[in-house]
Parts: structure tokens; C-alpha cells; sequence
């Protein structure tokens, strides 16, 4: 999947297959998370969010989407 890269403390790029609609992490550490269930809503707004990690954390993370980690 490609990723676009975001300027972020935490994050590299975030990748979004609308189709599947899943949301592609990769962080400044290496590691890179998929997450399941994703809307294009919410992948536009993490995308325009003016905190790319606060976004991720309140919305995704806390929003109980399946996850998993693949790198």
C-alpha cells in the first residue's frame, strides 16, 4: 500500500485503501499497523487533522477497530 508521508512526532506515513477500507500506519520507530473498518471519513480527517497522532489515538485507536501489526 502506498503511504503518504505526514509531518508528525509519532508517525512517518499513512497509507488508506478505500476499497478494503484499511488505514496503514507506519510510525517514526519502524513499526507499521493496519487497521480494519476504516472509513474514508475518518481517514480525511486524520489526514487534515491539524495532530495526526491525537487524531489516530481519539478516533482509531480508541474507536475499537481491529488492528494488526505487519512490520
Amino acid at each position: 500500500m502506498q503511504r503518504t508521508s505526514v509531518s508528525s512526532s509519532n508517525i512517518a506515513s499513512i497509507g488508506y485503501d478505500i476499497k478494503q477500507q484499511i488505514l496503514e500506519v507506519e510510525f517514526l520507530k519502524g513499526s507499521v499497523y493496519q487497521y480494519s473498518g476504516v472509513s474514508e471519513f475518518l481517514y480525511t480527517g486524520l489526514m487534515s487533522a491539524d495532530s495526526h497522532g491525537n487524531y489516530l489515538d481519539t478516533y482509531i485507536k480508541k474507536g475499537n477497530f481491529a488492528y494488526q501489526q505487519i512490520q
